[in-house]
């Protein structure tokens, strides 16, 4: 079988990592994961959902090599805050924030807050040079810690509790343990499996 040629919208390598194990868990799966090349500008995010940062994402990279294009776009959804950073997620403290940065602002945001819940989401989106485009979303439900723990993962994880494993953040499991639970773990199972059977009908798939 030849393998699928697929060029990721994300040069991040902890992001490139994770996708390249969740997609190698598919065994009908093969596939050439390329990570964005670095000719090949970051997309400015000017959407105003998940899916369309995504979708945007997407169309640069098939744009710019005419090969099938893989992006995502995540969000971590506050109840307390109104939902927020939501789709901002990755520029909640500035657009130059770092991990850290956004951590230390939601933390702060939640420091007298007593309902903590949260939902992660992921859309993961692959568009083809023809146009066809399909897409998966992954979410998981869960609440924000008091403090960062954990020396794994990335982003938000250090204050991310899964209900499903309540009592330790996301980066205090195993990549394994997260692959499996995650909002990005579910997305992207569900794409490869999409891929995989060769359904490139538009619209989406829950997981």
């Amino acid at each position: 079988m030849t393998p699928i040629k697929i060029v990721l919208a994300t040069a991040n390598p902890h992001k490139v990592s994770e996708i390249e194990e969740i997609f190698r868990s598919q065994v009908e799966l093969d596939t050439v994961l390329i990570p964005r090349p670095t000719e090949i500008p970051e997309v400015e995010e000017t959407g105003e959902t998940l899916v369309e940062n995504a979708r945007l994402k997407a169309a640069a990279i098939v744009r710019a090599t005419n090969s099938m294009a893989v992006a995502d776009d995540t969000g971590l959804f506050v109840r307390a805050l109104g939902g927020a950073p939501g789709v901002h997620s990755a520029r909640y403290a500035g657009e130059r924030a770092t991990d850290q940065d956004n951590v230390a602002k939601l933390l702060t945001a939640m420091s007298r807050v007593t309902d903590r819940r949260a939902t992660f989401e992921t859309v993961a989106l692959a568009l083809m040079p023809d146009g066809t485009e399909f897409r998966a979303i992954g979410a998981v439900h869960g609440t924000i810690a008091t403090s960062a723990r954990g020396g794994g993962g990335f982003g938000y994880d250090p204050v991310f509790i899964p209900d499903e494993l309540p009592g330790r953040t996301f980066a205090e499991l195993s990549s394994q343990e997260k692959h499996r639970l995650s909002h990005r773990g579910r997305a992207f199972r569900a794409l490869g499996e999409m891929i995989a059977r060769g359904n490139l009908a538009r619209g989406t798939e829950r997981s």
